[in-house]
């Protein structure tokens, strides 16, 4: 993302850089600082999670005061880190964008700062969103493979198949998040993935967003990771828990905002219908959701890993399609028949089914056959371990992938 923050430096807008706590965001914005610093370019950096910084943010006028003893009437850089501390940060910003100041704003925030102050909303036209999440398995190859197969990914997936898929394993296990793939013990990475789970409960969930039942917020967050790609039942979990479908749908709503999980709507050519059916959840970094289950690094067997394999596909496919128009569904029937992923482009659809096997023989399965029939698309997917081929079922291109090839 550095490289797409550099580039919307010299424009007007703010750059408004979200997503879950201890992704990076920070690190970025210093990196971004260090950066500007490199050709001469004043900057300033604050953070509210500094107690010398808090005086800076009272009001407007005493955060342009701190601005101009640094840069004067000339152009400059502030970065502002942790916006979500600030109250009414939406109208605030509003106003200084609006003061027309010579100065570019580069600033930071959780999820919660977009659901408690309704940034999105105060800033139309005045801001452009970035939004980071934990390390892909892309990056993770990568930094893995000390960058040597950057540009041929797909070979050494290919040619180095044992090391490759220990490598994917380990990703399924621990996820995606800096400080954990930085530490080297099971042990180590436990006690990161704690202190990011507790921070996340402590700083959004319960200081910003003020839920008060968070025995119950931390046992929904356990039950949704128990049903990767499961349709959610808010009834059942109401009754489950103990609380409210309300109270629930709430509580869902701040986990999706906060980047915990993402919701996929299912697939209709019904609209009204699409938004009337349950939806089913992903989780955004694999290594919180096995976390949360007791499961941290525990997986040994690909074969046991099929619900997580789903997931990561999940978040392969979007980002293969974030900047393309196209949105991502489910298809489920009343007889049960199940496709995991349709990519639907307008024009049309593309069915995604997902094998956790290093398949052997190219198998369509039933539910597959049903959409295709239903729906006759010009092509479907089959994700899975190691197959690569063809196939024609009536006049759709049956296409069998191998996951890396979707990084």
């Amino acid at each position: 993302m550095f490289s797409e923050l550099a580039a919307h430096l010299p424009k007007k807008e703010m750059s408004l850089i979200i997503g879950p706590r201890q992704a990076g965001k920070t690190t970025l914005m210093l990196q971004l600082q260090e950066y500007l610093k490199k050709t001469d370019e004043k900057t300033l950096f604050l953070s509210l999670d500094f107690e010398r910084d808090m005086p800076n943010f009272t009001t407007q006028a005493a955060l342009l005061d701190r601005i101009k003893l640094e840069f004067g009437k000339k152009k400059g850089y502030v970065f502002i880190d942790e916006i979500q501390r600030k109250e009414n940060a939406g109208i605030f910003l509003k106003g200084l964008y609006d003061m027309q100041t010579p100065y570019k704003f580069i600033i930071s925030g959780s999820g919660s700062v977009e659901l408690k102050e309704k940034v999105h909303e105060s800033l139309a036209g005045r801001k452009r969103m970035f939004e980071l999440q934990t390390v892909s398995l892309k990056e993770f190859i990568n930094y893995k493979t000390e960058y040597k197969y950057e540009d041929r990914l797909n070979k050494y997936f290919q040619i180095n198949k044992t090391e490759s898929l220990s490598l994917l394993i380990e990703y399924l296990n621990f996820g995606g998040y800096p400080r954990v793939i930085l530490e080297d013990t099971r042990a180590e990475k436990l006690k990161i993935i704690d202190e990011i789970y507790r921070s996340y409960i402590e700083k959004d969930i319960v200081y910003l967003l003020k839920v008060e039942r968070l025995d119950a917020f931390g046992n929904m967050i356990r039950i949704l990771a128990g049903q990767i790609g499961s349709m959610i039942n808010l009834n059942e979990l109401s009754s489950t828990l103990g609380i409210s479908v309300q109270t629930i749908k709430n509580y869902l709503a701040y986990a999706e905002k906060t980047f915990i999980v993402k919701k996929l709507t299912p697939y209709f050519r019904n609209i009204r219908k699409e938004i009337s059916k349950s939806p089913v959840l992903y989780f955004n970094d694999l290594g919180l959701r096995n976390f949360s289950v007791g499961q941290f690094g525990r997986h040994a067997m690909f074969s046991e890993m099929g619900f997580l394999f789903q997931n990561l596909i999940y978040r392969l496919l979007h980002e293969k399609i974030k900047d393309d128009g196209s949105t991502l569904h489910f298809w489920r029937t009343k007889d049960r028949a199940e496709v995991d992923f349709v990519i639907n482009r307008g024009d049309e659809v593309i069915p995604v089914e997902v094998k956790c096997k290093e398949l052997k023989d190219k198998t369509i399965a039933r539910s597959l056959r049903g959409f295709i029939a239903k729906y006759n698309p010009r092509e479907a997917w089959v994700v899975n371990v190691t197959l690569k081929d063809e196939e024609m079922l009536e006049k759709t291109k049956i296409r069998f992938i191998p996951f890396f090839e979707l990084i």
